[in-house]
């Protein structure tokens, strides 16, 4: 299947509210909560994509002809390219009823690892939804990222030892789902988390503990102060707050205020190959990539997430080539015009 076809059969099964559109720049589903839009009026969703196209690159073919190296380590495990999947969860709620989450996760996590990468898995009211993961990452041998919701201090403690029975490489917290209107007065209560709070869950936790949901630099800050591994530079898809800077905005900042010191992801509107070239020449070590896995899972399966992988890869491996950089760590921000 190609790209097209894959888009074309998840419009068959998704729905009603993604609409599995060419382009998923976040115009068509802007304000759709239950759905992949936001809970205001999507602002966040489409700044976010559309920063990332403003920024241009800087052709130089004038080097070495070599192939590009797209692969990358991320706490000990090496990936074809620096892309993971997203978490996504509530399948159902927002995508359509045709795969629930732990459906979801049993075809994303081994089809990622089949293709050269992993996926962060999500997580929900439903504790078989966390079950779930867990199980998925146990057969692919613990080649992922479960990421746990900010729920009171009990639950998370719960969830985490469900986890680290799988032995994933690391676990996540998306911190800024404190702000998502579907977890509020909800059983487990989540909500935001104090430094000392973090530096007890990063101590639970006993792996690589990255946080995600980290949009300024002081908060970076407080993410090395609670001793987290890593961060993602993340305003949950631009679904939590309308008027939020974009992801792009505030990498480079964040980048220069921490990195080198933890490993920096970051996720929303990254949509090409070309796309993870500008996040890496910004300042990201990698990045995340959401809603386009849910739309191949959907609309091919296995099949799908191999399609989107392979196409992420070629686009990032052309982009390095055309400027010059023939591995990740020869990337740089002189790299992106203007800079």
């Amino acid at each position: 299947m190609t790209y097209e076809e894959v888009l074309a059969q998840a419009r068959t099964c998704m729905g009603p509210y993604c609409k599995s559109c060419p382009v998923c720049n976040g115009m068509a589903c802007r304000n759709t909560i239950p759905g992949p839009g936001a809970k205001g009026l999507g602002t966040g969703f489409i700044r976010n994509y559309q920063k990332w196209q403003e920024l241009c690159v800087n052709m130089d073919t004038i080097c070495e002809n070599r192939p590009a190296d797209t692969s990358f380590t991320l706490f000990g495990q090496r990936v074809d390219l620096p892309v993971f999947a997203a978490p996504v969860g509530a399948m159902t709620l927002h995508y359509g009823d045709k795969y629930d989450d732990l459906a979801y996760n049993d075809i994303l996590v081994p089809a990622c690892v089949q293709a050269g990468i992993a996926a962060f898995t999500g997580d929900g009211t439903n504790p078989a939804v966390m079950e779930g993961a867990a199980a998925a990452l146990r057969k692919a041998g613990g080649r992922g990222v479960p990421t746990i919701k900010p729920w009171n201090m009990d639950t998370i403690r719960e969830k985490l030892e469900l986890v680290k029975a799988a032995d994933p490489f690391a676990i996540a917290m998306d911190i800024d789902a404190a702000g998502l209107p579907f977890l509020k007065n909800m059983t487990p209560p989540a909500g935001s988390k104090t430094v000392e709070e973090l530096r007890q869950i990063v101590s639970w936790a006993e792996k690589p503990f990255i946080l995600k949901g980290i949009m300024t630099v002081e908060g970076a800050r407080k993410a090395l102060e609670a001793g987290a591994s890593g961060i993602v530079v993340s305003n949950h898809g631009g679904r939590v707050l309308d008027q939020c800077p974009a992801t792009a905005e505030v990498l480079p900042a964040i980048a220069d205020a921490v990195g080198g010191r933890m490993t920096i992801l970051v996720d929303g509107g990254i949509r090409t190959g070309m796309d993870v070239f500008k996040a890496l020449a910004l300042g990201a070590d990698a990045v995340l990539i959401g809603r386009p896995f849910v739309n191949m899972v959907y609309g091919g399966g296995a099949e799908g997430v191999a399609v989107l992988v392979n196409r992420l890869k070629s686009e990032l491996a052309d982009t390095m080539a055309m400027c010059g950089a023939h591995s990740l760590s020869e990337i740089r921000r002189s790299m992106l015009f203007g800079f």
